[in-house]
């Protein structure tokens, strides 16, 4: 199929949007989780994933600048009962930030179902999103980070809050790497983030979205729908030069016109430094939290909406809803997901 990137309508495809990245520890191992592909609007380009695109985990070292390791997917076509094949390759060292190294072949399955080598899982199809938050109090904070003016909550009701991903549903993609992998041992400091590419007519591959920390791109980038931010195709290595900026500005904007910061350009810097490359940091084989107090991973349960406004703002806000809203659509067990 020829989908011509250089059209906005090629890359307006939701199977290539990603939702949110977690990762936390699983059954003596460390699990990674992508979302794609919601249908929250209520309709959804196409069922499944994108059989000419890559779903990418990027796994970073001791701080570093780039990847070392990346596991990268892949899917064919449906079958008549919307079924797909499912590869996993594994890039290590430089291979892991070249599009055109094809890596370690790990194993092959099919949607819906396990599929397991040498100790690492990977499960991949249609889930309940355990994604929470009410989108009218998303509205009030960015609408105030877009215009940096004051956070008004006068008219939030945080006991009326109610779940907008209630009876939602997403793609996911769960990969789990047992503590035995030689790189990903309890213990290693590793930063995280994951990105969708897709084939060009040319034979090569560009990056069309990425996910790092939660919340980004509703907070300081909610009208790119048309991935036409170029936050979207750069490495995070480049995130603190192109917007660490932007980033600090809009802050400090807000934050002063709410009053909640003494100096808020140097809290507009702080932030946009703690955010700044977009990867999201883990400690292998310790508890995950995406939360006020530590940001290690994140879990499906994590409030991470409520972190992450608070961080920008610099005041609590108060999200009214609590992991219990959303207990049903996570599993304690692998794949850690509620199939749908």
């Amino acid at each position: 199929m020829s989908h011509h990137l250089d059209t906005p309508l090629a890359a307006q495809n939701g199977q290539l949007y990603l939702d949110d990245l977690y990762v936390f520890p699983g059954e003596g191992s460390t699990v990674f989780v992508m979302d794609v592909n919601s249908d929250i609007t209520g309709v959804y380009a196409e069922p499944g994933f994108h059989h000419e695109a890559r779903y990418e985990f990027k796994v970073h070292f001791d701080g570093a600048e780039y990847e070392t390791l990346t596991y990268r997917f892949s899917f064919g076509e449906p079958d008549t009962d919307g079924r797909q094949g499912l590869r996993l390759h594994v890039l290590n060292g430089a291979e892991a930030r070249e599009d055109s190294a094809d890596g370690e072949p790990v194993l092959e399955g099919r949607t819906g179902e396990t599929a397991a080598a040498a100790g690492t899982r990977v499960w991949a199809g249609r889930i309940a999103d355990p994604f929470y938050i009410d989108l009218s109090l998303l509205a009030i904070v960015n609408g105030a980070v877009g215009k940096g003016a004051a956070v008004d909550l006068s008219a939030w009701r945080p006991q009326e809050a109610k779940n907008t991903f209630a009876d939602t549903s997403v793609e996911t993609i769960v990969l789990e790497v047992p503590y035995e992998h030689a790189q990903l041992r309890p213990g290693a400091r590793t930063g995280v983030w994951c990105a969708t590419k897709l084939a060009t007519d040319s034979g090569g591959w560009r990056q069309i979205n990425r996910a790092g920390h939660p919340m980004m791109w509703p907070i300081f980038w909610p009208g790119d729908t048309d991935f036409s931010n170029p936050a979207n195709t750069r490495h995070p290595s480049e995130d603190l030069a192109a917007a660490g900026g932007l980033i600090a500005e809009q802050v400090a904007a807000v934050v002063g016109a709410t009053g909640t910061s003494a100096d808020p350009k140097g809290y507009g810097h702080t932030v946009a430094g703690q955010l700044f490359p977009d990867v999201l940091p883990y400690v292998v084989g310790t508890p995950a939290s995406f939360g006020f107090a530590t940001r290690n991973g994140r879990t499906h349960a994590d409030n991470a909406p409520e972190a992450m406004l608070s961080l920008v703002t610099n005041t609590a806000i108060p999200s009214g809803l609590n992991p219990s809203v959303a207990k049903h659509q996570r599993s304690e067990q692998f794949p850690y997901v509620v199939q749908k």
